[in-house]
């Protein structure tokens, strides 16, 4: 296990999911990518009921799974004020959810998944997921992770070029947001901005960027209404300058 980071790709103008992935299967194939198997990450959340009354925001507990980890279950609780704990536990937890139901509601309508081909290239692995809600096709998430690093800060120019070079998106310079500095209460009871990327990573870093990307996705539907259509915004699209000729899907970037 290393560094992982996820990265949403900008759906091209009149192209379906199926065929972007296509494209990029082919490419990372082409550039020497080896095909490595399937992978799953998906999240079912669970809302606390009944809702309080007063305004205050509900708690939310939610349980994710990664096919990197079959044995583990994956838990974050989000105190609906900013506050989260994150629990691993084994498959179990989910026979506990269901027995909850008293205390806590799954909201099936919301369950969401990220499938697809794994790709290795040398020290790095390749995910191009397919993001599906209740069946429909939201996007498109890739992940792409680090084998031979721990911590972000030693190698995130080496994925970033990954992502430009293998890809052909760009890439800002700061890091992925889940990274970005935070603000954390000392013992002592201070405040202080606290370097994430600067930390040990570890396997729940990959289940809480997944989670974030996948509530994205859900305001993205909560905002706009129904669960059809697609999840990103469209993109100019030119003469890919590494495909050439080939025929790929170019992007202008900025």
């Amino acid at each position: 296990m290393g560094v992982t980071v996820l990265q949403p790709y900008p759906m091209p103008e009149n192209k379906s999911g199926a065929h972007i992935i296509d494209y990029l299967s082919k490419r990372l194939l082409s550039l020497g990518a080896t095909h490595a198997g399937q992978f799953l990450v998906d999240c079912e959340t669970f809302i606390s009921s009944p809702q309080p009354h007063n305004g205050t925001p509900g708690r939310a507990v939610h349980v994710l799974h990664n096919s990197e980890y079959p044995a583990s279950t994956f838990s974050i609780m989000d105190s609906g004020t900013g506050k989260q704990v994150s629990l691993v536990a084994d498959s179990i937890f989910d026979l506990l959810m269901l027995k909850m139901t008293n205390t806590f509601t799954s909201k099936k309508q919301t369950k969401i998944e990220s499938r697809g081909a794994r790709f290795e290239y040398g020290d790095f692995v390749i995910k191009l997921g397919s993001v599906t809600m209740m069946e429909h096709f939201k996007g498109i998430l890739i992940e792409i992770e680090y084998k031979s690093c721990m911590i972000l800060a030693y190698c995130w120019e080496m994925i970033r070029e990954m992502l430009q070079g293998f890809l052909n998106i760009n890439v800002g310079k700061d890091f992925p947001s889940y990274f970005a500095p935070q603000t954390i209460m000392t013992p002592m009871g201070q405040q202080q901005m606290h370097a994430k990327h600067n930390d040990m990573y570890e396997p729940t870093d990959t289940v809480k960027q997944y989670l974030e990307q996948f509530t994205n996705y859900r305001k993205h539907v909560s905002m706009h209404g129904g669960l059809g259509g697609q999840q990103q915004q469209p993109v100019h699209m030119s003469p890919s300058p590494v495909m050439g000729a080939a025929g790929g899907l170019g992007m202008i970037r900025p």
